[in-house]
């Protein structure tokens, strides 16, 4: 093994801001017709930190965004959003699921106008129009204001997923595995794009984006949570991605620290794997 792996082997400590705000995950657990999908999580997401979720199938990494999400009710345990107990789904809370979950019947504009009048129920019919568009030039689809989601690609319906995300202005952003179904060109486009939306936000909404992808969680995230599938799903550990900001992708992915992290993740969903089918 290589020694700098244990960076990723080792439970870390929140970030030193953790305690004050933010979205606190205590001692969670869900069960499903009896069967155990998370154990015992718990998690402090500090407000404006960028969390990768990661996990193998069955870790429950996409279970425990629905409970952050309000979608479902914990077994066991709560999750806290800025000392409120999160109850059910919330306007402070937007969610991108991986189906892009557009109205058919509307326009793109049209469906990020949605968006914005929940944020702004004061604005008019032309004021949310105005700024829907807005969003969608943001995303780079300023020429599909018009089009239906049927007259979209794969890229460009997630674009306007993610437009309608930010235009709720949400302070979090729950992402599920958003980017799984794109090739690699517009996968990374999309992330990038995630991330200058991420950055250029006032002030920086909270982001929990699921994976099962180790490159991805780390390449986005300022800390990757890695939950493990063996016994029902557990946080196996916590690992900070100290590598700095702007992050360019080819310097990244060639740097020794990402191989080291990578390494070390890698391993430790090994372990867990092997620790499953032992217990079988």
């Amino acid at each position: 093994m290589n020694p700098a792996s244990n960076l990723a082997l080792n439970p870390t400590s929140a970030p030193e801001n953790s305690g004050a705000g933010g979205l606190r995950i205590e001692e969670v657990s869900f069960a499903y017709n009896d069967e155990p999908v998370l154990r015992r999580v718990a998690l402090s997401v500090p407000e404006g930190e960028f969390l990768s979720l990661l996990g193998p199938s069955g870790s429950g990494k996409s279970t425990l965004l629905r409970l952050i999400a309000g979608l479902e009710t914990p077994t066991r345990g709560r999750i806290v959003w800025k000392g409120v107990e999160i109850v059910g789904p919330g306007i402070e809370r937007a969610v991108v699921f991986q189906d892009y979950s557009l109205f058919p019947w509307f326009t793109a504009q049209a469906n990020i106008a949605l968006a914005v009048a929940k944020a702004h129920p004061d604005f008019s019919r032309a004021a949310r129009f105005e700024l829907a568009r807005d969003y969608l030039s943001r995303v780079g689809l300023s020429d599909a204001v018009e089009k239906y989601p049927f007259q979209l690609s794969g890229g460009m319906r997630q674009r306007a997923a993610i437009a309608r995300a930010l235009a709720l202005e949400a302070p979090v952003l729950l992402m599920d595995e958003p980017f799984a179904s794109l090739d690699p060109v517009n996968r990374g486009k999309l992330q990038d794009l995630l991330i200058d939306a991420w950055k250029e936000s006032s002030p920086r909404r909270t982001i929990v984006f699921v994976t099962h992808d180790i490159d991805e969680a780390l390449y986005l995230g300022d800390r990757v949570a890695l939950l493990g599938a063996s016994r029902g799903g557990r946080l196996l550990a916590e690992t900070p991605v100290t590598l700095p900001r702007p992050r360019e992708r080819v310097a990244f992915f060639a740097s020794e620290e990402f191989r080291a992290l990578r390494e070390g993740i890698a391993e430790r969903l090994d372990a867990d794997i092997i620790s499953g089918l032992a217990s079988v």
